[in-house]
């Protein structure tokens, strides 16, 4: 079994950490950047990623300047989105210290982009973010764009799977139902796309304790077989930390990845 990582998420506005519900609910000020940053390197995340979140609502660029602070600052691998829609921003976010990007509704409006970007850079430089949503007759899920906002149409299992052919290395799913609200990951969702993708799955939205990092991880029927576990809300309020929860999985069975630390000794 691949071992399997803990990542907190800064979702940025206005240069500050935010955290709402559902992606719109209960807006709350989770601190500065690269504060946050720093302090989950030395937490000993796997990797840390960082989203411009109304970059593409705004119709400007991301803050390359925030993203940039938090690079300089931190060994982690990072992963940075937000407006990314032209080739060109990949390349300039991976100058500015970026190991992944991040592409959402740029890829959404041009498919292409994900495939011109993996020739270009490798797979392993491009994350497909989902933003997905059940319907309202409980039968699958939508994909949404500009940070939640525009319901695309797209069926969520059928985007992830053109996504993967495209070229995408992996897929981080952020389920809007679970988002924040600390009622645990979605599993069926996770589930239902890890199993049709060949990629690693980012399970993202609804971590409130320490067994909701377990049951999405784990395989089998009632496991979300997620290959990570995205949260922002637990870690930034310090409800728990990235070691907590590392020694509960590794106490649980599950294999969690060796302290990035030494491999850079």
């Amino acid at each position: 079994m691949l071992t399997k990582r803990i990542i907190p998420c800064l979702d940025v506005q206005s240069g500050r950490v935010v955290k709402n519900v559902r992606f719109f609910e209960d807006h709350r000020d989770a601190g500065d950047p690269l504060v946050l940053a720093q302090a989950y390197e030395a937490q000993q995340a796997d990797e840390l990623v960082f989203y411009d979140i109304t970059a593409t609502h705004e119709g400007r660029s991301l803050m390359l300047d925030v993203a940039a602070r938090v690079a300089e600052q931190v060994m982690m691998p990072l992963t940075i989105g937000g407006g990314v829609n032209a080739l060109a921003y990949f390349r300039q976010l991976l100058n500015a210290g970026a190991d992944k990007i991040s592409v959402n509704s740029g890829a959404v409006a041009r498919p292409e982009l994900i495939r011109e970007a993996s020739d270009h850079h490798g797979a392993q430089c491009v994350m497909l973010s989902i933003d997905a949503k059940r319907r309202p007759d409980g039968q699958g899920w939508n994909v949404y764009r500009a940070g939640g906002r525009v319901d695309t149409g797209l069926d969520l299992i059928e985007w992830a799977v053109r996504g993967q052919a495209l070229g995408a290395g992996e897929i981080c799913l952020n389920i809007m139902d679970a988002d924040g609200t600390r009622a645990g990951f979605d599993l069926n969702a996770t589930r239902t796309v890890a199993r049709a993708l060949d990629i690693p799955v980012i399970a993202s939205g609804g971590a409130g304790k320490l067994e909701d990092f377990r049951d999405v991880l784990r395989g089998g029927d009632r496991g979300g077989h997620a290959d990570a576990a995205l949260a922002a809300s637990v870690f930034h309020f310090g409800e728990l930390t990235v070691p907590q929860v590392k020694a509960y999985l590794k106490g649980d069975g599950l294999p969690v990845r060796p302290d990035w630390h030494d491999t850079h000794r």
